[in-house]
C-alpha cells in the first residue's frame, strides 16, 4: 500500500461498465522516490487534499469486489493522522 495526497479527478464519459458509479482520482504517492501522479479508484469517497491509502494491484480489484475490473490502485482509506518515528 501507499500513502497519497489525493491531487485531482478525473472524467470519463465512455469507460469499461465495471467502472461505471466509480470515482476515479489522481493521487500523488507521498512516501519513497517515485513521486509520479497516478489514477485510482475511490472506495471512500475522498476528496481533493485529502490524504488516503491506496492498495495496487490484485488487492485493488479486490476492494471493488469485482475481479472482472480494469483496475491497479483503489483508494481505501482516509488518513486521519499517523505516529512516524
Amino acid at each position: 500500500m501507499k500513502i497519497c495526497k489525493v491531487i485531482g479527478n478525473v472524467w470519463a464519459t465512455r469507460k469499461k461498465e465495471s467502472l461505471c458509479g466509480h470515482k476515479l482520482m489522481v493521487v500523488q504517492p507521498l512516501d519513497g522516490e517515485d513521486k509520479a501522479s497516478f489514477v485510482a479508484v475511490d472506495c471512500v469517497s475522498a476528496g481533493i487534499g485529502e490524504t488516503v491509502l491506496v492498495t495496487l494491484g490484485s488487492s485493488a480489484r479486490k476492494a471493488l469486489d469485482n475481479q472482472e475490473a480494469p483496475v491497479d490502485a483503489a483508494i481505501v482509506g482516509i488518513i486521519d493522522g499517523s505516529d512516524e518515528g
